[in-house]
């Protein structure tokens, strides 16, 4: 395995929690709990992807019969398209100032 150094800087929180797992033993040093923690992060994401994939699938194979609505079609997207036009409307705001 290749190892890469680099220096990353840390909230006070950050460290403290990576201080905690190497005074707990689970890892030999703060750079192998790091390390370790962001391995576990990233199976946590594939494993979570990996779910969301197999329940997009189990719902596409569904009939149609059994899908239920969403949203009215007109108004599925109307709380994006709001939020959208608010953010617009306060950038527009900011560059006038």
């Amino acid at each position: 395995m290749t190892v890469h150094k680099q220096s990353v800087s840390f909230t006070d929180a950050a460290f403290a929690f990576a201080r905690e797992l190497v005074e707990a033993g689970e890892y030999p040093n703060v750079s192998a709990a790091v390390s370790g923690e962001m391995a576990r992060a990233k199976a946590a994401r594939e494993r979570e992807r990996t779910l969301l994939e197999a329940e997009v699938q189990r719902r596409l194979a569904l009939p149609p019969d059994q899908w239920e609505p969403v949203a009215a079609l007109g108004t599925f997207t109307s709380s994006a398209r709001d939020h959208l036009a608010r953010l617009k409307s306060a950038q527009e705001t900011g560059m006038k100032s």
